[in-house]
């Protein structure tokens, strides 16, 4: 595999080629932004931790026939994918008010929410990556409403099966971001990754947070968070088996 020149390098995340067109290498970094990369620190070993949650989350919900982009770890912080065009959208699922929704609608952080709520963001940094309408994602050609449909139907079987493999563990998810892309066929798959940075995850019992609003909001030490989940669900995996 050529690791040589990356084809694109993001806040959190470097791909390079490999000698197959249709794969590439994912390899996971040790920074952390928060605001749009306002706030920006490396913290040694959350390239490993997020590499492992990933793939785990990733292949948990390829089991309940979301497709996705990954095929299989390669080292510590490496994982091969299949090569995707990014669609430049971000699918938010919400199970509870929180983050830019709470100071959005003025709703206290956790408010319960009558039905989960799916938003669309339209992915660009200049801009603060605003919401929008499914239409408008159509009508800007970011995305087709067939595309869209997947998207939502891939993101809701998430959600029950992230809810339901993390409450097992004692955690519950509040919301999630996903990314998907074109596959070289036109497949709509999950891509980039799940993980604390995309997901808020809070303790059942005593609402700690264990994602990445212990840094956006200098709550506690990061990675003790990102390890505790890798923690439960290793160790749910290990019983299960």
């Amino acid at each position: 595999m050529s690791t040589s020149t990356a084809l694109y390098e993001g806040k959190a995340k470097r791909v390079f080629p490999t000698d197959d067109p249709d794969q590439v290498l994912f390899e996971y970094k040790d920074d952390a932004t928060a605001f749009n990369g306002v706030k920006h620190e490396t913290f040694s070993g959350k390239g490993e931790l997020n590499n492992r949650l990933s793939a785990h989350l990733l292949q948990a919900v390829a089991r309940a026939g979301v497709p996705t982009h990954f095929i299989r770890l390669v080292s510590e912080r490496q994982q091969l994918c299949r090569k995707v065009e990014i669609i430049p959208l971000e699918v938010i699922l919400r199970n509870r008010a929180a983050g830019s929704m709470a100071k959005r609608l003025g709703l206290d952080e956790g408010t319960p929410l009558k039905t989960t709520v799916v938003e669309y963001s339209y992915k660009n940094d200049a801009l603060g990556d605003p919401l929008i309408a499914a239409d408008h994602a159509v009508a800007i050609g970011a995305a087709t409403f067939a595309e869209i449909g997947v998207m939502e139907r891939c993101t809701r079987v998430v959600n029950r099966i992230l809810g339901q493999l993390f409450l097992d563990v004692g955690i519950e998810l509040i919301d999630f971001k996903l990314e998907f892309g074109r596959t070289a066929s036109g497949e709509v798959v999950l891509a980039d990754e799940i993980s604390p940075d995309t997901c808020r995850l809070w303790d059942v019992t005593t609402s700690e947070r264990f994602d990445k609003d212990r840094f956006r909001k200098d709550l506690a030490p990061l990675l003790e968070g990102y390890r505790e989940v890798l923690r439960r669900l290793e160790a749910q995996e290990g019983v299960s088996q």
